[in-house]
Protein backbone atom coordinates (compact mmCIF):
# COMPACT_ATOMS: atom_id res chain seq x y z
CA UNK A 1 0.00 0.00 0.00
CA UNK A 2 1.30 3.28 -1.18
CA UNK A 3 2.01 5.48 2.43
CA UNK A 4 0.50 8.75 2.43
CA UNK A 5 2.49 12.01 2.78
CA UNK A 6 3.19 13.16 6.23
CA UNK A 7 3.90 16.50 4.44
CA UNK A 8 0.29 18.80 5.66
CA UNK A 9 1.09 21.45 2.84
CA UNK A 10 0.49 18.47 0.38
CA UNK A 11 -2.56 17.09 1.47
CA UNK A 12 -3.77 20.24 2.72
CA UNK A 13 -7.13 21.68 0.44
CA UNK A 14 -5.70 24.55 -1.26
CA UNK A 15 -8.44 25.71 -2.76
CA UNK A 16 -10.43 26.97 0.20
CA UNK A 17 -6.85 28.01 1.38
CA UNK A 18 -7.39 30.83 -1.81
CA UNK A 19 -10.93 31.18 -1.38
CA UNK A 20 -10.12 32.22 2.26
CA UNK A 21 -6.99 34.57 1.09
CA UNK A 22 -9.61 36.29 -1.06
CA UNK A 23 -12.19 36.87 1.04
CA UNK A 24 -9.69 37.88 3.48
CA UNK A 25 -7.95 40.53 1.46
CA UNK A 26 -11.77 41.82 0.10
CA UNK A 27 -12.50 42.52 3.31
CA UNK A 28 -9.51 44.29 4.76
CA UNK A 29 -9.74 47.10 1.04
CA UNK A 30 -13.39 46.93 2.24
CA UNK A 31 -12.60 48.35 5.38
CA UNK A 32 -9.77 50.60 3.98
CA UNK A 33 -12.57 52.05 1.86
CA UNK A 34 -14.80 52.71 4.72
CA UNK A 35 -12.28 53.88 7.32
CA UNK A 36 -9.93 56.81 5.76
CA UNK A 37 -11.55 59.90 4.42
CA UNK A 38 -11.02 61.95 1.24
CA UNK A 39 -7.29 63.34 2.15
CA UNK A 40 -4.86 61.77 0.07
CA UNK A 41 -2.78 59.36 1.29
CA UNK A 42 -0.05 57.16 0.85
CA UNK A 43 -0.18 53.30 0.67
CA UNK A 44 1.36 53.03 3.98
CA UNK A 45 -1.46 54.91 5.78
CA UNK A 46 -3.43 52.31 5.56
CA UNK A 47 -0.96 50.08 7.78
CA UNK A 48 -1.23 52.76 10.23
CA UNK A 49 -1.47 51.26 13.66
CA UNK A 50 -4.03 54.12 14.23
CA UNK A 51 -6.11 53.57 11.67
CA UNK A 52 -8.76 50.36 11.89
CA UNK A 53 -7.32 49.40 8.80
CA UNK A 54 -3.99 48.85 10.30
CA UNK A 55 -5.40 47.31 12.84
CA UNK A 56 -7.35 44.79 10.98
CA UNK A 57 -4.19 44.07 8.76
CA UNK A 58 -2.06 43.20 12.16
CA UNK A 59 -4.90 40.90 13.59
CA UNK A 60 -4.89 39.17 10.30
CA UNK A 61 -1.09 38.37 10.95
CA UNK A 62 -2.04 37.07 13.91
CA UNK A 63 -4.85 35.12 12.95
CA UNK A 64 -2.34 33.79 9.94
CA UNK A 65 -0.01 32.42 12.40
CA UNK A 66 -2.60 31.11 14.75
CA UNK A 67 -4.06 29.21 11.74
CA UNK A 68 -0.42 27.90 11.11
CA UNK A 69 -0.75 26.82 14.15
CA UNK A 70 -3.81 25.03 14.31
CA UNK A 71 -2.15 22.84 10.95
CA UNK A 72 0.67 21.56 13.07
CA UNK A 73 -1.85 19.88 15.16
CA UNK A 74 -3.03 16.62 14.68
CA UNK A 75 -6.74 14.94 14.39
CA UNK A 76 -6.52 13.27 16.75
CA UNK A 77 -5.82 16.13 19.28
CA UNK A 78 -8.40 18.04 18.11
CA UNK A 79 -10.89 15.29 19.14
CA UNK A 80 -9.60 14.45 22.48
CA UNK A 81 -9.08 18.34 23.93
CA UNK A 82 -12.96 18.73 22.45
CA UNK A 83 -14.08 18.54 25.91
CA UNK A 84 -11.53 20.62 27.47
CA UNK A 85 -11.76 23.02 25.14
CA UNK A 86 -15.71 23.38 25.29
CA UNK A 87 -15.65 23.72 29.24
CA UNK A 88 -13.00 26.15 29.07
CA UNK A 89 -14.95 28.33 26.79
CA UNK A 90 -18.18 28.39 28.62
CA UNK A 91 -16.22 29.09 31.93
CA UNK A 92 -14.84 31.96 30.45
CA UNK A 93 -18.10 33.06 28.80
CA UNK A 94 -19.41 33.04 32.41
CA UNK A 95 -16.41 34.97 33.56
CA UNK A 96 -16.96 37.34 31.03
CA UNK A 97 -20.86 38.15 32.20
CA UNK A 98 -19.13 39.25 35.51
CA UNK A 99 -15.79 40.90 34.55
CA UNK A 100 -16.94 42.49 31.33
CA UNK A 101 -16.95 46.33 30.26
CA UNK A 102 -20.82 46.85 29.62
CA UNK A 103 -20.63 48.81 26.16
CA UNK A 104 -24.21 49.79 24.79
CA UNK A 105 -25.77 47.19 27.37
CA UNK A 106 -23.63 44.16 26.57
CA UNK A 107 -21.08 42.73 28.49
CA UNK A 108 -19.37 40.61 26.05
CA UNK A 109 -15.85 41.88 25.54
CA UNK A 110 -12.91 41.62 28.06
CA UNK A 111 -10.37 44.56 27.91
CA UNK A 112 -6.63 43.52 28.34
CA UNK A 113 -4.93 46.90 28.19
CA UNK A 114 -4.68 48.51 24.22
CA UNK A 115 -6.55 44.72 23.28
CA UNK A 116 -10.46 43.83 23.78
CA UNK A 117 -11.57 40.17 22.86
CA UNK A 118 -14.72 38.98 22.72
CA UNK A 119 -14.70 35.29 24.16
CA UNK A 120 -18.15 34.43 22.32
CA UNK A 121 -16.18 34.30 18.65
CA UNK A 122 -14.16 31.82 20.40
CA UNK A 123 -16.71 29.44 21.65
CA UNK A 124 -18.06 28.96 18.57
CA UNK A 125 -15.24 26.45 17.28
CA UNK A 126 -14.82 24.84 20.89
CA UNK A 127 -19.00 23.86 20.38
CA UNK A 128 -18.32 23.03 17.05
CA UNK A 129 -15.27 20.75 17.99
CA UNK A 130 -17.76 19.23 20.96
CA UNK A 131 -20.86 18.65 19.21
CA UNK A 132 -18.48 16.88 16.39
CA UNK A 133 -16.98 14.72 18.29
CA UNK A 134 -19.90 13.70 20.87
CA UNK A 135 -21.87 12.88 17.13
CA UNK A 136 -18.85 11.25 15.88
CA UNK A 137 -19.07 8.80 18.55
CA UNK A 138 -19.77 4.68 17.58
CA UNK A 139 -23.00 4.57 19.43
CA UNK A 140 -24.07 7.74 18.95
CA UNK A 141 -27.69 7.47 17.15
CA UNK A 142 -29.72 10.53 16.55
CA UNK A 143 -33.07 8.98 16.96
CA UNK A 144 -32.15 7.90 20.49
CA UNK A 145 -33.70 10.61 22.44
CA UNK A 146 -30.88 10.54 25.08
CA UNK A 147 -28.34 11.19 22.46
CA UNK A 148 -30.74 13.91 20.49
CA UNK A 149 -30.93 15.97 23.72
CA UNK A 150 -27.32 15.46 24.75
CA UNK A 151 -26.53 17.05 21.47
CA UNK A 152 -29.42 19.41 21.57
CA UNK A 153 -27.97 20.82 24.80
CA UNK A 154 -24.30 21.21 23.57
CA UNK A 155 -25.97 23.65 21.38
CA UNK A 156 -28.35 25.34 23.80
CA UNK A 157 -25.57 25.98 26.47
CA UNK A 158 -23.68 28.77 24.77
CA UNK A 159 -26.56 30.12 23.56
CA UNK A 160 -27.83 30.89 27.58
CA UNK A 161 -24.66 32.25 28.50
CA UNK A 162 -23.96 34.19 25.68
CA UNK A 163 -27.79 35.78 25.80
CA UNK A 164 -26.66 36.14 29.39
CA UNK A 165 -24.04 38.79 27.96
CA UNK A 166 -26.99 40.85 26.72
CA UNK A 167 -25.90 39.12 23.32
CA UNK A 168 -28.62 38.06 21.60
CA UNK A 169 -27.53 38.61 17.88
CA UNK A 170 -24.25 36.50 18.76
CA UNK A 171 -26.83 33.59 20.42
CA UNK A 172 -28.83 33.25 17.61
CA UNK A 173 -25.62 32.17 15.35
CA UNK A 174 -25.73 28.24 17.11
CA UNK A 175 -29.05 27.99 16.20
CA UNK A 176 -27.25 26.82 12.51
CA UNK A 177 -25.62 23.91 14.10
CA UNK A 178 -28.97 22.25 13.99
CA UNK A 179 -28.25 21.70 10.69
CA UNK A 180 -25.65 19.77 11.47
CA UNK A 181 -28.13 17.66 13.58
CA UNK A 182 -30.58 17.55 10.32
CA UNK A 183 -27.37 16.49 8.15
CA UNK A 184 -26.72 13.92 10.60
CA UNK A 185 -30.54 12.05 10.13
CA UNK A 186 -32.57 14.77 12.36
CA UNK A 187 -36.14 14.55 11.37
CA UNK A 188 -37.23 17.43 9.15
CA UNK A 189 -40.26 17.85 11.23
CA UNK A 190 -37.76 20.12 14.06
CA UNK A 191 -36.74 22.58 11.05
CA UNK A 192 -40.49 22.86 10.23
CA UNK A 193 -41.17 23.77 13.59
CA UNK A 194 -38.37 26.73 13.24
CA UNK A 195 -40.05 27.87 10.13
CA UNK A 196 -43.02 27.71 10.79
CA UNK A 197 -42.62 29.52 14.14
CA UNK A 198 -41.13 32.39 12.55
CA UNK A 199 -44.49 32.93 10.24
CA UNK A 200 -46.48 32.69 13.06
CA UNK A 201 -44.92 35.64 14.75
CA UNK A 202 -44.54 37.48 11.55
CA UNK A 203 -48.16 36.93 11.25
CA UNK A 204 -49.54 37.45 14.19
CA UNK A 205 -47.10 40.72 14.64
CA UNK A 206 -47.81 42.53 11.51
CA UNK A 207 -51.72 42.06 11.47
CA UNK A 208 -52.60 41.72 15.40
CA UNK A 209 -54.20 45.12 14.55
CA UNK A 210 -55.63 44.92 10.98
CA UNK A 211 -59.67 43.42 11.23
CA UNK A 212 -61.35 41.58 8.68
CA UNK A 213 -63.23 43.26 6.42
CA UNK A 214 -66.80 41.87 7.55
CA UNK A 215 -65.84 40.39 10.81
CA UNK A 216 -64.96 41.54 14.63
CA UNK A 217 -62.03 39.67 14.32
CA UNK A 218 -58.32 40.43 13.96
CA UNK A 219 -56.11 38.74 10.71
CA UNK A 220 -53.06 38.20 12.98
CA UNK A 221 -55.23 35.94 15.57
CA UNK A 222 -57.58 34.15 12.49
CA UNK A 223 -54.69 33.64 9.87
CA UNK A 224 -52.50 31.77 12.25
CA UNK A 225 -54.88 29.31 13.33
CA UNK A 226 -55.96 28.34 9.93
CA UNK A 227 -51.82 28.09 8.58
CA UNK A 228 -51.54 25.50 12.35
CA UNK A 229 -54.42 23.56 10.50
CA UNK A 230 -52.77 23.50 6.67
CA UNK A 231 -49.47 22.96 8.21
CA UNK A 232 -50.50 19.64 10.85
CA UNK A 233 -52.37 18.32 7.88
CA UNK A 234 -50.05 18.29 5.79
CA UNK A 235 -47.35 16.84 8.14
CA UNK A 236 -49.71 13.92 8.65
CA UNK A 237 -49.99 13.36 4.91
CA UNK A 238 -46.17 13.70 3.92
CA UNK A 239 -44.68 12.89 7.15
CA UNK A 240 -47.20 10.13 9.25
CA UNK A 241 -47.88 8.82 5.72
CA UNK A 242 -51.07 8.18 7.15
CA UNK A 243 -53.85 8.42 4.54
CA UNK A 244 -57.09 7.83 6.65
CA UNK A 245 -56.27 10.15 9.11
CA UNK A 246 -55.50 12.67 6.48
CA UNK A 247 -58.59 12.45 4.85
CA UNK A 248 -60.76 12.38 8.07
CA UNK A 249 -58.47 15.90 9.30
CA UNK A 250 -59.13 17.25 5.52
CA UNK A 251 -62.42 16.78 5.33
CA UNK A 252 -63.57 17.88 8.77
CA UNK A 253 -61.35 21.06 8.63
CA UNK A 254 -62.51 22.26 5.77
CA UNK A 255 -65.99 21.94 6.12
CA UNK A 256 -65.88 23.11 9.52
CA UNK A 257 -63.92 26.22 8.36
CA UNK A 258 -65.77 27.21 5.22
CA UNK A 259 -69.27 26.87 6.95
CA UNK A 260 -68.38 28.39 9.90
CA UNK A 261 -66.85 31.63 8.21
CA UNK A 262 -69.82 31.28 5.63
CA UNK A 263 -72.71 31.67 8.60
CA UNK A 264 -70.66 34.67 10.57
CA UNK A 265 -70.71 36.38 7.80
CA UNK A 266 -74.31 36.07 5.87
CA UNK A 267 -76.46 34.19 8.73
CA UNK A 268 -75.59 35.13 11.90
CA UNK A 269 -72.62 37.04 13.09
CA UNK A 270 -70.34 35.25 15.63
CA UNK A 271 -67.20 35.12 16.92
CA UNK A 272 -65.36 32.21 14.37
CA UNK A 273 -62.18 31.79 16.80
CA UNK A 274 -64.87 29.80 18.86
CA UNK A 275 -64.84 27.52 15.79
CA UNK A 276 -61.18 27.12 15.13
CA UNK A 277 -60.55 26.40 18.71
CA UNK A 278 -63.07 23.79 18.80
CA UNK A 279 -61.68 22.27 15.28
CA UNK A 280 -57.93 22.53 16.48
CA UNK A 281 -58.99 20.59 19.90
CA UNK A 282 -60.52 18.16 17.39
CA UNK A 283 -57.73 17.60 15.95
CA UNK A 284 -55.29 17.70 19.18
CA UNK A 285 -57.69 14.41 20.69
CA UNK A 286 -58.78 12.77 17.50
CA UNK A 287 -54.21 12.09 16.86
CA UNK A 288 -53.80 11.33 20.12
CA UNK A 289 -56.38 8.42 19.93
CA UNK A 290 -55.29 7.23 16.34
CA UNK A 291 -51.54 7.28 18.44
CA UNK A 292 -52.84 5.10 21.29
CA UNK A 293 -54.93 3.17 19.19
CA UNK A 294 -52.97 1.91 16.07
CA UNK A 295 -49.51 3.00 17.62
CA UNK A 296 -48.53 5.35 15.55
CA UNK A 297 -46.43 7.56 17.80
CA UNK A 298 -45.63 10.40 14.79
CA UNK A 299 -49.40 11.01 15.47
CA UNK A 300 -48.91 12.30 18.69
CA UNK A 301 -45.86 14.60 17.54
CA UNK A 302 -48.37 16.32 15.36
CA UNK A 303 -50.84 16.62 17.99
CA UNK A 304 -47.84 18.36 20.66
CA UNK A 305 -47.01 20.23 17.82
CA UNK A 306 -51.02 21.50 17.60
CA UNK A 307 -50.98 22.65 21.00
CA UNK A 308 -47.31 24.26 21.10
CA UNK A 309 -48.23 25.95 17.81
CA UNK A 310 -51.06 28.05 19.80
CA UNK A 311 -49.23 28.35 22.44
CA UNK A 312 -46.02 29.81 20.93
CA UNK A 313 -48.63 32.34 18.50
CA UNK A 314 -50.11 33.36 21.78
CA UNK A 315 -47.00 34.14 23.46
CA UNK A 316 -45.83 36.42 20.06
CA UNK A 317 -47.25 39.53 21.36
CA UNK A 318 -46.49 39.52 24.90
CA UNK A 319 -42.84 38.49 23.95
CA UNK A 320 -43.15 41.62 21.94
CA UNK A 321 -44.46 43.85 24.36
CA UNK A 322 -42.74 42.78 27.54
CA UNK A 323 -39.77 40.47 26.99
CA UNK A 324 -37.98 42.39 24.04
CA UNK A 325 -35.75 45.36 24.81
CA UNK A 326 -37.04 48.98 23.59
CA UNK A 327 -34.74 48.85 20.86
CA UNK A 328 -35.14 45.39 20.07
CA UNK A 329 -39.23 46.00 19.84
CA UNK A 330 -38.73 49.47 17.48
CA UNK A 331 -36.39 46.97 15.15
CA UNK A 332 -39.34 44.49 14.38
CA UNK A 333 -41.62 47.19 13.66
CA UNK A 334 -39.57 48.70 11.12
CA UNK A 335 -38.73 45.19 9.36
CA UNK A 336 -42.45 44.69 9.69
CA UNK A 337 -43.38 47.69 8.31
CA UNK A 338 -45.59 48.55 11.31
CA UNK A 339 -43.26 51.41 11.93
CA UNK A 340 -41.07 54.21 9.69
CA UNK A 341 -38.30 55.53 11.88
CA UNK A 342 -35.29 57.30 9.02
CA UNK A 343 -34.09 58.76 12.04
CA UNK A 344 -34.70 56.42 14.30
CA UNK A 345 -34.48 52.67 14.32
CA UNK A 346 -34.74 52.22 10.55
CA UNK A 347 -31.70 55.07 10.26
CA UNK A 348 -28.72 52.68 9.59
CA UNK A 349 -30.66 50.36 7.17
CA UNK A 350 -32.02 53.32 5.41
CA UNK A 351 -28.68 54.96 4.68
CA UNK A 352 -27.08 51.75 3.59
CA UNK A 353 -29.78 51.08 0.79
CA UNK A 354 -28.76 54.44 0.00
CA UNK A 355 -25.42 53.81 -0.51
CA UNK A 356 -25.35 50.42 -2.41
CA UNK A 357 -28.11 51.96 -4.85
CA UNK A 358 -25.29 55.25 -5.32
CA UNK A 359 -22.90 52.51 -6.72
CA UNK A 360 -24.92 51.64 -9.64
CA UNK A 361 -24.02 48.69 -11.83
CA UNK A 362 -19.68 49.41 -11.68
CA UNK A 363 -19.90 51.72 -8.44
CA UNK A 364 -18.04 54.75 -7.66
CA UNK A 365 -14.45 53.44 -7.38
CA UNK A 366 -12.01 52.33 -4.54
CA UNK A 367 -11.83 55.25 -1.77
CA UNK A 368 -14.60 57.13 -3.91
CA UNK A 369 -18.05 56.37 -1.91
CA UNK A 370 -19.74 59.65 -0.40
CA UNK A 371 -21.87 58.02 1.93
CA UNK A 372 -19.43 55.94 3.66
CA UNK A 373 -16.46 58.42 3.40
CA UNK A 374 -19.07 61.45 4.96
CA UNK A 375 -19.82 58.39 7.40
CA UNK A 376 -24.12 58.64 6.99
CA UNK A 377 -23.78 55.04 7.70
CA UNK A 378 -23.68 53.85 11.33
CA UNK A 379 -21.12 50.69 12.12
CA UNK A 380 -20.08 50.58 8.00
CA UNK A 381 -17.17 48.75 8.90
CA UNK A 382 -18.30 46.24 11.08
CA UNK A 383 -22.19 45.19 10.79
CA UNK A 384 -22.55 47.41 7.53
CA UNK A 385 -19.41 46.61 6.07
CA UNK A 386 -21.32 45.34 3.01
CA UNK A 387 -22.63 48.81 2.07
CA UNK A 388 -19.03 49.82 1.70
CA UNK A 389 -18.56 47.06 -1.08
CA UNK A 390 -22.34 47.90 -3.32
CA UNK A 391 -20.91 51.89 -3.13
CA UNK A 392 -17.48 51.65 -4.17
CA UNK A 393 -17.71 48.42 -6.19
CA UNK A 394 -21.22 48.88 -7.23
CA UNK A 395 -23.55 46.07 -8.40
CA UNK A 396 -20.92 43.79 -10.39
CA UNK A 397 -18.48 44.38 -7.21
CA UNK A 398 -21.27 42.85 -4.40
CA UNK A 399 -22.56 40.18 -7.29
CA UNK A 400 -18.62 38.86 -7.15
CA UNK A 401 -18.10 39.33 -3.47
CA UNK A 402 -21.67 37.24 -2.66
CA UNK A 403 -20.66 34.50 -5.48
CA UNK A 404 -16.97 34.13 -3.21
CA UNK A 405 -19.04 33.67 -0.30
CA UNK A 406 -21.10 31.10 -1.98
CA UNK A 407 -18.49 29.36 -3.54
CA UNK A 408 -16.64 29.45 -0.36
CA UNK A 409 -19.30 27.71 1.40
CA UNK A 410 -20.40 24.92 -0.86
CA UNK A 411 -16.45 24.24 -0.65
CA UNK A 412 -16.28 23.42 2.77
CA UNK A 413 -19.54 20.95 2.08
CA UNK A 414 -18.09 19.32 -0.72
CA UNK A 415 -14.63 18.86 2.02
CA UNK A 416 -17.04 17.55 4.58
CA UNK A 417 -18.96 15.02 2.57
CA UNK A 418 -15.36 13.49 1.78
CA UNK A 419 -14.45 13.02 5.26
CA UNK A 420 -13.82 9.16 6.18
CA UNK A 421 -15.58 9.34 9.71
CA UNK A 422 -18.72 11.41 11.62
CA UNK A 423 -16.46 13.38 13.32
CA UNK A 424 -14.59 15.56 10.23
CA UNK A 425 -18.27 15.59 8.51
CA UNK A 426 -20.14 16.95 11.32
CA UNK A 427 -17.20 19.53 12.40
CA UNK A 428 -17.33 20.74 8.33
CA UNK A 429 -20.67 20.54 8.51
CA UNK A 430 -20.58 23.14 11.25
CA UNK A 431 -18.69 25.74 10.38
CA UNK A 432 -20.42 25.74 7.09
CA UNK A 433 -23.79 26.36 8.80
CA UNK A 434 -22.12 29.15 11.03
CA UNK A 435 -20.45 30.61 7.92
CA UNK A 436 -23.99 30.16 5.87
CA UNK A 437 -25.91 32.00 8.53
CA UNK A 438 -23.42 34.93 9.31
CA UNK A 439 -23.42 35.87 5.52
CA UNK A 440 -26.59 35.02 5.05
CA UNK A 441 -28.14 37.20 7.82
CA UNK A 442 -25.33 40.23 7.69
CA UNK A 443 -26.28 40.69 4.36
CA UNK A 444 -30.08 40.92 5.00
CA UNK A 445 -29.55 43.33 7.93
CA UNK A 446 -27.79 45.31 5.24
CA UNK A 447 -30.70 44.92 2.89
CA UNK A 448 -33.09 45.64 5.61
CA UNK A 449 -34.80 41.86 4.92
CA UNK A 450 -34.12 40.85 8.67
CA UNK A 451 -33.69 42.81 12.12
CA UNK A 452 -30.46 44.46 12.78
CA UNK A 453 -29.12 42.43 15.08
CA UNK A 454 -25.07 42.91 15.31
CA UNK A 455 -23.62 39.80 12.97
CA UNK A 456 -20.62 40.87 11.22
CA UNK A 457 -19.54 39.63 7.84
CA UNK A 458 -17.34 36.91 7.91
CA UNK A 459 -13.27 37.94 7.04
CA UNK A 460 -14.56 41.60 6.01
CA UNK A 461 -16.36 43.15 9.01
CA UNK A 462 -13.75 45.14 11.31
CA UNK A 463 -12.54 43.17 14.46
CA UNK A 464 -9.63 40.79 15.65
CA UNK A 465 -11.62 38.76 17.90
CA UNK A 466 -13.74 37.83 15.26
CA UNK A 467 -11.65 37.80 12.16
CA UNK A 468 -9.40 35.29 14.57
CA UNK A 469 -12.49 33.33 15.42
CA UNK A 470 -13.45 32.49 12.41
CA UNK A 471 -9.89 31.66 10.62
CA UNK A 472 -9.06 29.05 13.93
CA UNK A 473 -13.06 27.97 12.88
CA UNK A 474 -11.52 27.20 9.63
CA UNK A 475 -8.01 26.48 9.62
CA UNK A 476 -9.18 23.60 12.16
CA UNK A 477 -11.10 22.23 9.76
CA UNK A 478 -8.43 22.24 7.04
CA UNK A 479 -6.18 19.70 8.98
CA UNK A 480 -9.26 17.10 10.14
CA UNK A 481 -9.53 17.09 6.04
CA UNK A 482 -5.98 17.09 5.19
CA UNK A 483 -5.95 14.25 8.03
CA UNK A 484 -9.43 12.06 6.96
CA UNK A 485 -7.09 9.63 5.02
CA UNK A 486 -4.82 8.34 8.26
Amino acid sequence: MERKSDNIFKRLDWCTVILFALLATMGWLAICGSTHSYIDTSFAEFFNQDERSGKQAMWMGISLLCGSIMLCVPKHTYRNLSVILYAGTMLLGILTIFIATDIKGSRSWISAGPFSIQPAEFMKFATALMLATFIGRREFKISKNNDFFKAVGIILLPMIIIMAQKETGSALVYLALFLVLYREGMTGIFLLTAVSAIIYFVVGVKYDNEIMSKLPISIGQYAPTVIIQIISIAVVKFWCKNNRTFIVLLTTNAIVTLCSFWIAIYLVEFNIMITQYLLLAFNVVYLAIQARLRKEKKNLWVALYIIGAIAFNYSCNYVMHNILQPHQKVRVEVLLGLKEELTGAGYNVHQSKIAIGSGGVFGKGFLNGTQTKLKYVPEQDTDFIFCTIGEEQGFAGSVFVLAMFITFILRIIHLAERQNDRFGRAYGYAIASIFFLHFTINIGMVLGLVPVIGIPLPFFSYGGSSFLGFTILLFIFLRIDADRDK
